[in-house]
């Protein structure tokens, strides 16, 4: 189950929707426009990586995402921006759907008239099907999204470093400063893996790794 932060004082830590909130959200925005909804909160795009994809940047075979520029057609700056986002077969599913006969270099978000859609109108769409959506916060940003996905990643079980691949994050420090709370403790992994390494002087070898109170019969 993953864990719900809301924003607190000093340092905001981002709000994780539930996976019912995104689901109504999904439902609840025009179809045209559910697609961008699945881009940020299962492939962790940005808004703006959302509008300035193309069918060309999908590898439907493969099940990865190349992220390559950003609305309205500017290059991603940065390498890891442009580090590929492998996807779940589903969301390749609804994509292939979503893009059916488009040409390679066609927008995957598109207005009525088949343009490349922008920022504003999906903030629009998206405002709307979240005033429509009991329990979210009336802050909740399409931004939000993209924390679902990191958020997930890491109830996963997945490693600071991968989470940090994923999210194209600069940085594992990147990662860790807005989600450290959401890893999980590991303590006790820690004590497990340096208990009774090293033997106890003039001591029952054995003795380091029995529990407390643990007693030793020996044979007469």
């Amino acid at each position: 189950m993953l864990p719900r932060t809301a924003p607190s004082a000093g340092r905001q830590r981002p709000y994780v929707a539930s996976v019912a909130h995104i689901e109504a959200l999904r439902d609840g925005m025009e179809p045209r426009y559910r697609a961008s909804l699945l881009l940020a909160a299962l492939a962790g795009l940005r808004l703006s990586e959302v509008c300035g994809l193309q069918v060309r940047d999908i590898d439907f075979l493969r099940g990865v995402i190349n992220p390559i520029r950003q609305w309205p057609d500017d290059e991603l700056k940065s390498e890891m921006s442009r580090h590929a986002i492998p996807i779940g077969w589903d969301l390749v599913e609804d994509l292939s759907r979503h893009v059916e006969g488009c040409s390679a270099t066609d927008w995957v978000m598109r207005d009525a008239q088949g343009q490349q859609l922008g920022p504003w109108l999906l903030q629009r769409a998206f405002r709307a099907a979240r005033a429509e959506v009991a329990g979210l916060p009336e802050g909740f940003r399409f931004h939000d999204l993209r924390h679902f996905y990191v958020s997930h990643l890491i109830a996963s079980g997945l490693d600071v470093k991968t989470v940090q691949v994923r999210a194209r994050h600069a940085s594992a420090t990147t990662t860790l400063n807005p989600y450290g709370h959401l890893f999980p403790d590991t303590d006790e992994k820690t004590r497990e893996a340096i208990s009774g390494v090293l033997r106890r002087p003039n001591s029952d070898p054995a003795a380091s790794r029995r529990p407390a109170g643990a007693t030793v019969s020996r044979l007469s």
